[in-house]
C-alpha cells in the first residue's frame, strides 16, 4: 500500500479509551465526520474530560476515524504561602523578617506622624490667647508639653519668657532638635531595610546559583536540585526588590513629612517669640547666643 493511498483521522470522544474505525468511501462523508470531530473537540464532555481530534491517512477513497478520550490533567491547585517559602529556600527567612519589621514601622509611623497629632492647627492661637489673658503657670506648661510635639517647643519657649529674645530662641531651638529627633524615630531602621533588602535578595540569588552549579556532576544533571536552585535564586531576587521598593517610598515620604513639620514648628515658635518680646529688632551689642 502506497503512503499516498492511505488516509485516516483520529478523533477522541468523551467516552472510554477504545478504538473505533469506520470506512467512509466518499469525500462528502469524510467532511461531515471532520466537522463533527471539530465540534466534539471544542467543549468538554459530561465527565469533564476534554476531547481531541487528529487526522491521519488511510486507504484510497477510505477515511478512518479513531475515536478515544483524553484523560483530564491533574488539578494542581494553588501554591500555598508555605510552599512558596519552602521553594525559596532558607535565605527567604531573612527577607520575611525584614518585611514584617518594615510593615510594622510603616503602620506605626503613619499613625504617629499625623498632622493633627504633631502640629495641631489651632494650638498656637490658643497658647497666645492664654498667655495674654492669664500669663504663664506651671500647670499650663505641663499640659502644653503633653499636648503634642509643637506643644513641647512652645512650652520650652514660654518657660523662658522672662529672659531675652535670644535666650528664648535658644531654648526653643534645643527643644526643636529633640522633637525632630523623636519624629525621625524608626526612620533610620526603615531606610536600612530599604537598602539591605536588595542585598539580601542578591545573597539568596548567589545561594541559588551555588545549588545550580552543585546539580552538575560527571554522571549527569540532577533536575530536582537544578529546579530548586533556580527557584531559590528567582524568589529571593523578587522578594528583595518587592520589599525594598515600598520601604524606600515610605522612608522618603516620612522624611519629607518630618521636614515639613519642623518648618511649621519653627514658624510657630518665631510667632510666639514675636508675641512675647514684640517685633524683631537689632541685637544688643553685648548679646551672645548661649551654646
Amino acid at each position: 500500500m502506497d503512503n499516498a493511498d492511505s488516509q485516516r483521522a483520529q478523533v477522541r470522544l468523551p467516552a472510554r479509551d477504545a478504538i473505533f474505525k469506520a470506512p467512509c468511501r466518499r469525500v462528502g462523508l469524510w467532511l461531515k465526520f471532520a466537522h463533527l470531530a471539530a465540534r466534539v473537540a471544542a467543549p468538554q464532555n459530561r465527565t469533564g474530560e476534554a476531547s481531541n481530534v487528529s487526522v491521519l491517512t488511510g486507504a484510497p477513497g477510505v477515511t478512518y476515524f479513531t475515536l478515544a478520550t483524553r484523560r483530564p490533567l491533574p488539578n494542581l491547585g494553588k501554591a500555598t504561602v508555605f510552599a512558596i517559602l519552602q521553594a525559596a529556600g532558607w535565605p527567604i527567612w531573612f527577607l520575611l523578617a525584614a518585611s514584617v519589621i518594615a510593615v510594622a514601622l510603616i503602620i506605626e509611623r503613619t499613625v504617629s506622624l499625623r498632622r493633627d497629632k504633631v502640629v495641631p492647627p489651632t494650638l498656637l492661637d490658643q497658647v497666645v490667647t492664654v498667655y495674654q489673658r492669664h500669663g504663664v503657670s506651671e500647670e499650663v506648661l505641663e499640659r502644653l508639653a503633653k499636648d503634642s510635639p509643637l506643644g513641647v517647643v512652645l512650652a520650652a519657649g514660654l518657660r523662658n519668657h522672662a529672659s531675652s529674645r535670644y535666650v528664648m530662641r535658644e531654648a526653643i531651638e534645643e527643644a526643636g532638635r529633640a522633637v525632630s529627633h523623636d519624629l525621625e524615630r524608626f526612620l533610620t531602621t526603615l531606610g536600612t531595610i530599604a537598602t539591605a533588602a536588595p542585598l539580601l535578595g542578591l545573597f539568596g540569588t548567589v545561594i541559588g546559583m551555588i545549588e545550580i552549579f552543585a546539580s552538575q556532576s560527571p554522571s549527569g544533571t540532577n533536575p530536582q536540585q537544578l529546579a530548586h536552585g533556580i527557584s531559590v535564586a528567582l524568589y529571593n531576587t523578587a522578594f528583595g526588590i518587592g520589599i525594598a521598593i515600598p520601604s524606600l517610598i515610605f522612608y522618603r515620604h516620612f522624611k519629607s513629612r518630618v521636614d515639613g513639620y519642623v518648618v511649621d514648628m519653627e514658624q510657630a515658635a518665631a510667632r510666639l517669640v514675636d508675641t512675647v518680646h514684640g517685633e524683631r529688632g537689632d541685637a544688643p551689642a553685648g548679646a551672645q547666643r548661649v551654646r
